[in-house]
């Protein structure tokens, strides 16, 4: 068992329970999400995924555990454009931006659009 174990802790690119909160606002927009790392290495999740370029825009990231309930919408098994890693996006905020944001999950990002029950 602790073989097994060692193993698991041992191999490149396995992705264990990774979160990261994103917050960006401007003067007019805030935005807050949160990506759930399901088969991205950790650094490349912690570098690249994590680490928006937002244009005149204040951005603050932090890494948790799994995303927080609250979420309006969720895009699970999100992938970005040609490449093979997958995650889960929530959404929390303005509700009715489920309106753009599930066409997009379904369609561009090839994911399953969910809508979490209220708690």
């Amino acid at each position: 068992m602790r073989v097994l174990l060692l193993s698991l802790l041992l191999l490149p690119g396995l992705a264990f329970a990774e979160a990261c909160v994103v917050h960006s606002q401007d003067e007019h927009v805030e935005v807050k999400i949160c990506q759930q790392n399901r088969s991205i290495p950790s650094g490349l999740f912690r570098s690249g995924y994590c680490e928006p370029q937002l244009k005149d825009q204040k951005v603050d990231v932090s890494f948790v555990e799994q995303c927080p309930g609250g979420a309006f919408g969720v895009c699970s098994g999100a992938r970005t454009s040609n490449m093979p890693y997958l995650e889960d996006i929530h959404y929390y905020g303005v509700a009715s931006d489920a309106r753009f944001l599930k066409p997009a999950c379904e369609g561009q990002s090839q994911g399953q659009w969910i809508t979490p029950k209220a708690d």
